[in-house]
């Protein structure tokens, strides 16, 4: 979707990246690690859409990335999370090649 040149101009550059659902909702969830949310809290912080913030969580629980308790989701083990990003990096590194 293009952008105004105003935007463009204006913008950090790391803004101007997409990125997926779920690498909003971990980098969320890390910035905030010293709380939990409620899905609906995550859609507002993140602005994915509500009805994709549940299907996110629970992919990212099965990958130990993220965990809940009740209706609050909080970021999952640090170690874990870091390994996941950097792996995840690498292979888009490796896709570019």
């Amino acid at each position: 979707m293009p952008i105004d040149i105003e935007t463009f101009d204006e913008v950090d550059p790391d803004d101007l990246n997409e990125r997926t659902n779920a690498e909003r909702v971990v980098q969320f969830l890390y910035e905030n690690r010293d709380k939990a949310f409620t899905p609906s809290e995550i859609a507002d912080g993140t602005g994915v859409k509500r009805n994709s913030v549940g299907t996110v969580l629970s992919r990212l629980e099965e990958r130990r990335l993220v965990r809940h308790k009740g209706d609050y989701w909080a970021i999952g083990d640090l170690d874990r999370v870091r390994s996941a990003y950097d792996t995840h990096r690498t292979l888009e590194s490796l896709d570019d090649r």
